[in-house]
């Protein structure tokens, strides 16, 4: 089975198969929804191994949410449905609410478990899964909305969290996963002009927190084994093709690259929201990697090859080309409507990617 890091990779979501999504939409029982996704999983599975990648996902054909399911599964937090969902560009998305109730764990039947092994089961690449990192849960937790005295100080909910995730990281191990993916994408927020400003606004220097969340993040995986790789994904939102954030890595480079012992970074740079190239000059040489997402997700144009290449060139002027790779800038269906993109097309792309990477580099 091939190890990572590869050159060519992907960050997880893929679009939801239809049968999946009508069973989702008309509210099939979790035992039927349950057999038409175990049905569905697999062809995901062999698209990706088909289009030559040597890593794969199950495309999070599971989850609503890239993250609010997963946070839902764990001990002490409930997701609420009410008022508004968060803006996006020109939209909201639906309106979950993440809500502390009790002593926050990972529980260890926590049903994501289980859909790494099916995906394990039925490849014979690389499986990877990807979870929303430990800064998700404050980020998207409002303050009113922590309903445990002790994590009123955020101190001691910061530590909660990444006790939290140190038993999360554990827990894959055992089940057999070698390559986690932590999609802590609020580094990138907090390039945002305007999402500083909101969080000023809270009573929360955004400063501070990018160095709390590299804290965290650390903390949850400074203990796993030496075989096993950790990525990290930062993007500024992805909700059928739109996003919340826009500002470049400036602010969060040098806590994500030098405070925390992240392997592979998944970093959005498929537009000029996401800023310049100049952040990384920041990873340290050695062993880490940047997947650069100079291929967008969020619309079904093909990207040129000879563009792409002239991006990894520009790119190399702050950083060696041997700790570079490439993949996608975000997930193709961060929840389940999916982005504005057809299933062809989602699969030209992730062929595109794995071609960059032998034009480059002579492997995937």
């Amino acid at each position: 089975m091939p190890t990572p890091p590869f050159r060519a990779d992907h960050v997880g979501s893929l679009l939801r198969p239809r049968a999946i999504a009508e069973a989702r939409a008309a509210h099939a029982d979790p035992a039927a929804l349950r057999a038409i996704e175990d049905a569905e999983i697999p062809s995901l599975i062999k698209m990706q191994e088909d289009v030559g990648l040597q890593v794969v996902t199950d495309g999070e054909a599971r989850r609503a949410f890239w993250h609010f399911d997963f946070m839902g599964m764990l001990d002490g937090m409930e997701m609420e449905v009410r008022g508004e969902g968060v803006q996006f560009h020109g939209t909201r998305i639906p309106p979950v609410h993440p809500v502390i109730t009790g002593k926050l764990g990972f529980p260890a039947n926590h049903p994501m478990l289980e859909h790494f092994t099916f995906l394990q089961e039925r490849t014979t690449v690389c499986p990877k899964i990807s979870i929303p990192g430990p800064s998700c849960i404050h980020f998207r937790t409002d303050p009113d909305d922590v309903r445990v005295r002790e994590y009123q100080d955020p101190e001691a909910l910061f530590e909660a969290i990444a006790a939290t995730y140190r038993q999360a990281v554990a827990a894959y191990y055992a089940v057999g996963c070698r390559y986690l993916q932590l999609d802590d994408i609020f580094f990138a927020y907090l390039g945002d002009p305007q999402q500083r400003a909101q969080r000023l606004s809270m009573g929360q220097d955004p400063d501070w927190l990018i160095d709390r969340y590299a804290w965290m993040l650390n903390e949850a995986i400074k203990d796993r084994p030496d075989d096993m790789m950790i990525g990290m994904h930062m993007c500024r939102g992805n909700f059928r093709s739109t996003h919340a954030a826009s500002g470049g890595y400036d602010a969060a480079a040098d806590a994500i690259f030098n405070k925390t012992s992240v392997d592979i970074y998944f970093m959005e740079y498929d537009t000029d929201r996401a800023g310049g190239l100049e952040p990384l000059r920041l990873l340290p040489k050695g062993d880490k990697r940047v997947m650069a997402g100079f291929i967008t997700t969020k619309t079904g144009k093909l990207e040129d090859m000879d563009s792409l290449r002239r991006q990894f060139d520009e790119a190399s002027k702050y950083v060696d080309m041997e700790q570079l790779g490439i993949a996608p800038q975000c997930g193709f269906a961060s929840t389940e409507h999916g982005n504005a993109l057809t299933e062809d097309e989602q699969k030209r792309k992730l062929e595109l990617v794995v071609q960059t990477a032998v034009s480059i580099w002579g492997t995937p």
